[in-house]
C-alpha cells in the first residue's frame, strides 16, 4: 500500500487540461475505468498527477475529491509528487535480494547521486524500489519506465545509465520479448500445451495464430457444444487453479453457469505478483491470442458476455500485445456480437493494475476493476455469484484460461493423461535464485524438485552446495536437500509442508542466510499489506519489527516462539490469503533452518559477516 503524501501543485497548461477532460469523458462512459483513467491522467502531466490534475479529475467525473485520492494512494505506481523523465524502479523482493540487488542500489545512488525516492537535479531520473518486477529469471533487475533490465552489474548499470543520459531510451515496443526465448532453456520432451506456439510465431499476427489451428477450440465449443459440455470437459481434464489456489476449473464453472443473474463476467487474472512467477509474462507476451481464446471459451460455458484482463502494471509489452490481439480479434469477429454466426456475444478489455500484491486475491482485484481500493472482500459470497460490480463472476488465471483451447480441441481424457493422478495436465515450472540457468519449463505434472533444479536449472550455481528451496512463491514453506525427491504436485509438496504454488521453486546455496531471506520476504509482505484487517495490518508489521531484531543480533529465542504465535493466529483470523503466509515459511525455517537463527540470537551470523 501506498505511503499518503501530501499533493504536490502544478499549474496545468490548457493542453493538458483539453487532454484530461478528453481522457475522462471517454473513460467514462464505461463502467470501471478509474484506474486507466489515472494511468493516462500521469502520463499527460509527466509522471505524476498534481493536485489540480486529480481535483480536475474529481470535477469531471463527478466524484468525490477525497474518494479519488483515497483510491490513487493504494496503488505504488501513482505519484502525488514530481518525478524524473525516466523512473527506475530496483526489485527489492527475496528472488532479486539473493542475487545482489543491495548491492545494485548501493551502485545506482552512487551513479545518479541521489537515495531511493529522489530525483536528480536535472530531472532525468527518479530511483525507486518496487515490490517484484515479474522477471525473477534475470535477477537483480531494474525497469526504467516500460523497459526491463536484468542481470545487473556495477559495469551495465553504468553503461544503461548512460546510455540513457546520452539520449539513446529504448522503446519497448520494439522488443521481441522482455526476457528469454524459450529456446535458450532445456525443453522438456512433453508434448506442450501452452507454449507451442511461443517464439514459434509473431505474437502480433492473428493470421500465424489461425493458421496454427488458433481460435478453432472456439469454433468447435460454440458451434457444436452446449455450456454444460464444455463444463463437463474442463471436469474431466480436471485441472486446477494455476495460479496457486488450485481449485478446480470446471467445479468453479459449474457454480455460476446455472444462475440467472446477468450480466456475467470473466476475469483473467494476469496480475502474478507473487515473487519468483515469471510464467504468464510469457503466454500474454508470445502468444496473446491464446489467452483470448481461452477467456472466451470460458465466457460461452457460464454464458458471460464481457472478460477483463487484470494485467499487473509492470507488463507493458504484455498489455500492449493483449490489445492488439483484441483488436484484431474484434475485427475478424472472433470476438463481438454473433461469433461464429451464432447468438454468443463476448467482449474483452485489458485492465491495468497500479502495483499492489494484494490485487492477486481474487476479490480485491475485483476491487480494483471497479475503481476501488483494492481491499478483498469478506467472503462468502464468492465471486462466482457477486463479483464484478455485484454479478456472477469467473476468476481465473492466464495459465488456467490459456490452456482450455486444447482440453476442448483435443479433450479432457487426453490433457488428464498428462499428469499425475493428484495433479492432471502439464505445468510450467519455474526454477530461479541460485542456479546455474533460472528459466522456465512446461512439463508433465509430477516432476521432481530436484530435476527442476539440476536438468533445468543446471544445477546449483558455481558448484556451491544446495541449501535450501523456498517452494511455490513467497508465500509458502521452505525445503531441504534430502525433500528434493519430492514429485510437484498438490498432495506431495503439501505433505513436505511445501507448496506447488504458482509452480515456482527459489533456490538458495550454502552461502545463504535464511534469516536474511525471511527479513526480506516479511518486509514484503508488511509493505504489501492493504491494511484492511487487524490480523494482517499489525501482524505483518510486528512480525518484521521481531526478525529485524533477531537479525541485529538483539533477540531472544522467545522471540521465535513468539513468530510462531502471532504467525499462526494470522493463519486463524486473517480475512485473505496474504495474512494467512507468513506461518509456512516461518515455521518451515525455524524447525529446518534454526542454526541460522542460534547464530542470530547470539549476533554472529558468519553467512552475514561473509556478505558484509
Amino acid at each position: 500500500m501506498a505511503h499518503l503524501k501530501r499533493p504536490v501543485s502544478a499549474e496545468l497548461t490548457a493542453d493538458q487540461v483539453a487532454q484530461i477532460k478528453e481522457v475522462c469523458a471517454r473513460l467514462n462512459k464505461v463502467k470501471g475505468q478509474l484506474m486507466p483513467t489515472l494511468h493516462a491522467v500521469q502520463d499527460i502531466c509527466g509522471n505524476w498527477l498534481p493536485k489540480e490534475a486529480l481535483k480536475l479529475v474529481a470535477q469531471e467525473l463527478q466524484i468525490p475529491y477525497g474518494y479519488l485520492y483515497g483510491v490513487m494512494s493504494f496503488y505504488t505506481m501513482f505519484s502525488v509528487t514530481p518525478r524524473g523523465k525516466y523512473i527506475i524502479r530496483l526489485c527489492e523482493s527475496a528472488p532479486c535480494h539473493i542475487m545482489g540487488s543491495d548491492d545494485i542500489q548501493d551502485v545506482l545512488e552512487a551513479e545518479l547521486g541521489i537515495k531511493v525516492g529522489e530525483t536528480t537535479d536535472d530531472g532525468l531520473f527518479t530511483l525507486e524500489h518496487t515490490a517484484c518486477l515479474g522477471t525473477c529469471e534475470v535477477g537483480p533487475a531494474m525497469q526504467i519506465n516500460e523497459v526491463l533490465f536484468g542481470n545487473l552489474t556495477a559495469a551495465k548499470v553504468k553503461e544503461i545509465i548512460g546510455d540513457y543520459r546520452a539520449g539513446k531510451a529504448v522503446d519497448y515496443r520494439t522488443l521481441r520479448r522482455t526476457t528469454y526465448a524459450l529456446t535458450d532453456y532445456v525443453p522438456s520432451p512433453d508434448e506442450p500445451v501452452l507454449f507451442g506456439n511461443v517464439d514459434q510465431i509473431d505474437p502480433m499476427s492473428m493470421d500465424e495464430y489461425v493458421a496454427r489451428g488458433g481460435y478453432e477450440a472456439l469454433k468447435k465449443a460454440v458451434t457444436t457444444m452446449g455450456q454444460v459440455d464444455v463444463i463437463n470437459e474442463v471436469k474431466t481434464a480436471n485441472i486446477r487453479g494455476r495460479g496457486g489456489a488450485g481449485f478446480p476449473a470446471g467445479l468453479k464453472w459449474s457454480f455460476t453457469q446455472p444462475s440467472p443473474v446477468t450480466p456475467k463476467y470473466i476475469v483473467c487474472n494476469a496480475d502474478e505478483g507473487e515473487p519468483g512467477t515469471i510464467k504468464d509474462r510469457y503466454i500474454m507476451e508470445g502468444d496473446p491470442h491464446r489467452v483470448l481464446e481461452g477467456i472466451a471459451i470460458a465466457g460461452y460455458a457460464v454464458g458471460a458476455s464481457h472478460g477483463y484482463i487484470y494485467v499487473r502494471g509492470e507488463y507493458y509489452l504484455c498489455m500492449l500485445r493483449l490489445q492488439n490481439a483484441i483488436d484484431q480479434a474484434m475485427a475478424k469477429g472472433y470476438l463481438g456480437k454473433n461469433i461464429f454466426g451464432t447468438d454468443f456475444s463476448f467482449t474483452i478489455s485489458v485492465q491495468t493494475g497500479g502495483g499492489a500484491y494484494v490485487c492477486g486475491e481474487e476479490t480485491a482485484l475485483i476491487e480494483s476493476i471497479e475503481g476501488e481500493r483494492g481491499n478483498p472482500r469478506v467472503k462468502p459470497p464468492f465471486p462466482g455469484q457477486v463479483g464484478v460490480f455485484n454479478k456472477p463472476t469467473i476468476v481465473n488465471n492466464v495459465e488456467t484460461l490459456s490452456s482450455v483451447p486444447m482440453i476442448i480441441t483435443k479433450g479432457g481424457e487426453w490433457y488428464k493423461a498428462k499428469g499425475t493422478e493428484d495433479a492432471a495436465g502439464t505445468k510450467i515450472f519455474q526454477v530461479v535464485g541460485h542456479v546455474n540457468q533460472p528459466s522456465v519449463v512446461e512439463a508433465n505434472l509430477g516432476m521432481t524438485v530436484k530435476e527442476l533444479i539440476t536438468k533445468y536449472g543446471k544445477g546449483v550455481k558455481g558448484g556451491k552446495k544446495f541449501k535450501a528451496c523456498q517452494t511455490g512463491g513467497a508465500s509458502f514453506g521452505f525445503i531441504t536437500e534430502d525433500q528434493l525427491d519430492t514429485p510437484m504436485e498438490y498432495k506431495a509438496m503439501g505433505a513436505i509442508e511445501g507448496a506447488l504454488g504458482s509452480g515456482t521453486m527459489l533456490v538458495m546455496d550454502e552461502d545463504t542466510c535464511v534469516v536474511d531471506v525471511v527479513k526480506s520476504i516479511l518486509y514484503f509482505f508488511q509493505h504489501e499489506s492493504c491494511g484492511f484487517c487487524l490480523p494482517c495490518r499489525r501482524g505483518t508489521r510486528i512480525l518484521y519489527d521481531l526478525i529485524c531484531k533477531i537479525y541485529d543480533g538483539k533477540g531472544e529465542a522467545a522471540d521465535l516462539d513468539r513468530m510462531m504465535l502471532i504467525g499462526q493466529t494470522m493463519l486463524d483470523s486473517a480475512n485473505c490469503a496474504l495474512a494467512m503466509s507468513p506461518i509456512f515459511f516461518i515455521k518451515t525455517t525455524i524447525e529446518r533452518f534454526r542454526a541460522d537463527y542460534d547464530a542470530h540470537l547470539a549476533g554472529n551470523c558468519p553467512l552475514c559477516a561473509q556478505k558484509a
